[in-house]
């Protein structure tokens, strides 16, 4: 009894308790995982029972089971810069071969030091890079909250090509940070940008700040010399409530100030990009 007593004591300051840190109480730790008390996370490692789907205890079990692990992946994104991703998995790069385990998943990659950050005690990639990993063609959600939150910004993104020289896709990569030159929002911003330029349309800036009624506004595209401004809705914008009345009484200020302002959404971009060029020519 009083060895689970000593269990349950350092599970609640440490949140995880290594078997091979405490081998006097291995049979406590046996009963506890037997009862249901505890749970197993990894070989030897040792968790409150409910809590193994935790993003951060998995984690923080991970990083006590291997010292050398820097997070990759959606894992490192979530510590770093994007709170409201996923982790379905803890993805880690290592030095150490590991056998796969249920919930993670492990590579052997080298990553350059100037390319790894700290978080709290845990080692993970930066930002940029955590991003450029995330991301494809087709798929830029990562990068382009990386961009939006400036995480992220197109001088580092070129840094970790420079810095993974020879790593398989990384012509794909260049093409990704290539076609970030403007610094996209959203993968609807990202589209109308490459609309824009397919279309050699210039002189517009992408997330112009402005002044307006004593608010600050950042317009997604604005001719500044026309006075047009390019609002662009994302795929689920109209579900959202507040930020669908929001942009509303954001247009209205944008008017009163004698800017024109056009408007599309994410189906209008993918399925009619004729037409958003012939508009945005006509407003020109």
């Amino acid at each position: 009894m009083r060895t689970q007593h000593e269990v349950m004591s350092l599970v609640q300051a440490e949140g995880v308790v290594l078997r091979r840190e405490h081998p006097r109480l291995g049979d406590a730790l046996d009963r506890m995982l037997a009862s249901g008390q505890l749970a197993s996370v990894l070989p030897g490692v040792l968790v409150p029972k409910g809590s193994e789907q935790d993003p951060l205890v998995r984690i923080r079990a991970l990083a006590r089971w291997d010292r050398d692990a820097i997070f990759t992946g959606t894992a490192a994104a979530w510590l770093s810069y994007w709170p409201e991703v996923r982790v379905d998995r803890v993805e880690v790069a290592s030095t150490r071969k590991h056998v796969p385990q249920p919930g993670f998943a492990f590579s052997r990659r080298h990553i350059a030091d100037e390319l790894i950050v700290h978080r709290n005690g845990l080692r993970l990639t930066s930002p940029s890079l955590t991003a450029l990993d995330l991301s494809d063609l087709d798929h830029t959600d990562a990068l382009d909250t990386a961009l939006r939150t400036r995480a992220a910004t197109i001088d580092t993104l070129h840094a970790v090509l420079r810095l993974s020289p020879g790593r398989r896709g990384n012509r794909d990569r260049l093409q990704v940070v290539l076609d970030s030159r403007d610094e996209p929002w959203s993968r609807a911003e990202r589209m109308a940008h490459r609309l824009l330029h397919q279309a050699g349309i210039r002189g517009w800036k992408a997330n112009l700040p402005i002044w307006v009624q004593g608010r600050l506004y950042y317009l997604d595209i604005a001719f500044g010399r026309a006075r047009l401004a390019i609002e662009v809705d994302g795929r689920f914008h109209e579900d959202d409530r507040d930020q669908f009345e929001s942009d509303r009484w954001r247009q209205n200020a944008l008017v009163w100030q004698g800017w024109r302002v056009l408007r599309f959404t994410w189906r209008m971009l993918r399925e009619e990009p004729d037409q958003f060029v012939q508009a945005v020519r006509q407003a020109l």
